[in-house]
């Protein structure tokens, strides 16, 4: 029988819920800086319900440096 242990590469893949606490945690940490409203609702919609951590601070990253004309929806 094999018994199959995780590594570190495995833990590092584990997907987190993308919820407006974890974006402004992430931006914290990131930017230095709180996300507003359109960009956590932004970050949300392109990432669905979970994502890996690695996503979710690309995604971070990415929002500021995006035309706010591409982050909000329009009415």
């Amino acid at each position: 029988m094999i018994v199959r242990t995780k590594s570190p590469k495995d833990e590092s893949k584990s997907r987190v819920a993308v919820s407006e606490l974890n974006l402004r945690k992430a931006a914290a940490r990131l930017l230095s800086a709180k996300l507003v409203s359109p960009e956590v609702l932004y970050i949300q919609r392109v990432l669905g319900a979970t994502a890996t951590q690695e996503e979710l601070d690309a995604k971070v990253l990415a929002v500021r440096a995006m035309p706010w004309a591409s982050i909000v929806v329009p009415d």
